[in-house]
């Protein structure tokens, strides 16, 4: 399936750029979030007029994740949960705990945002954690993970 991409899309294509999807990923995903439209005579001239628009809305959430990214820089990130005498934790830190902690210090953060390249963190310790903000503006968070 053709489509017209409404934002930049990561390892798909740039803003405007007309991309060959499967359909299932076209109808599920990018039809309905707003990130594409299907190819039409009516749609690409509607694109002309508003590229200087879409333009300038993709380069507001780039300053935007920027602009978190610094907030995060300065983050320190500590999460106390219960472990047992060896460090193991009773349960494990996800996404959701990271995110909630950096929402309690007042820098939203999504849990899709979060990436935990090895999991969920089942032991006591210091991790680095990757927080995927957009396309172009990933950072390293360092956590503590520590016992109650």
């Amino acid at each position: 399936m053709n489509v017209i991409l409404l934002e930049p899309i990561n390892k798909l294509g740039g803003l405007g750029e007309e991309v060959t999807v499967k359909p299932g990923f076209a109808r599920n995903y990018l039809l309905p979030q707003g990130k594409a439209v299907r190819v039409t005579e009516g749609n690409r001239r509607l694109l002309d007029e508003r590229r200087a628009a879409l333009a300038k809305a993709a380069n507001d959430r780039f300053t935007l994740a920027q602009e978190r990214a610094r907030q995060l820089g300065e983050a320190d990130v500590t999460i106390v949960v219960k472990a047992g005498d060896e460090g193991k934790l009773y349960g494990s830190v996800g996404a959701q705990e990271i995110s909630h902690a950096l929402t309690q210090q007042g820098i939203e953060v999504h849990k899709r945002e979060v990436i935990l390249s090895e999991g969920a963190i089942r032991v006591v310790g210091d991790y680095e954690v990757t927080l995927h903000l957009h396309p172009e503006v990933s950072i390293t968070l360092p956590i503590s993970v520590v016992a109650e």
